[in-house]
């Protein structure tokens, strides 16, 4: 199969998107959290699950296993899909998110260039200042993983640059 077989140059005006991870490290009910360094572009000083980019010779499950190692260290276990979001940038170009969960099998990370590491127990991630969506994202994707499900979301900005969450009504 092809390229041009997939639908790739149907035209510059087709919606597209980059792939991206982001993961949430668990063990016995902390979440680790990566508080990024003050020099980073986006989210510095700020907490995070731990994620990035997807690489053209990888799938999305191998892409969160990838960054948990390289921004943590950490060796993980049971890696799940706990939600995907298609985030609308406002550009021709948006973001799909892969949300996953995955237990700590080490539990003693090592900083990385992108910030440094915190275990904190879940029901005190409110206490820090996290990226805007964490506070949302964890919490369902932990309720998510109670049923073994999956969950969906769309992402937007306000004309102000406010983030607007739907959720399909199903959920």
């Amino acid at each position: 199969m092809r390229p041009e077989d997939q639908g790739v140059q149907s035209g510059a005006q087709r919606y597209r998107v980059i792939p991206r991870v982001l993961c949430f490290v668990l063990d016995r009910g902390r979440v680790l959290l990566l508080k990024g360094a003050p020099t980073k572009r986006l989210w510095p000083n700020q907490y995070n699950g731990l994620g990035g980019h997807v690489e053209p010779d990888e799938d999305v499950y191998t892409a969160a296993v990838r960054e948990i190692q390289e921004e943590s260290g950490l060796q993980v276990t049971n890696v799940r899909l706990r939600g995907i979001i298609n985030i609308d940038t406002g550009e021709p170009v948006g973001i799909l998110l892969f949300v996953f969960l995955a237990d700590a099998v080490t539990t003693d990370p090592k900083a990385s260039i992108e910030g440094s590491l915190t275990w904190v127990p879940v029901e005190q991630i409110h206490e820090y200042n996290l990226v805007e969506d964490v506070g949302i994202l964890l919490p369902r994707a932990l309720e998510e993983d109670k049923r073994h499900g999956v969950f969906f979301a769309h992402y937007a900005f306000d004309t102000e640059g406010h983030l607007m969450i739907t959720w399909p009504i199903q959920q």
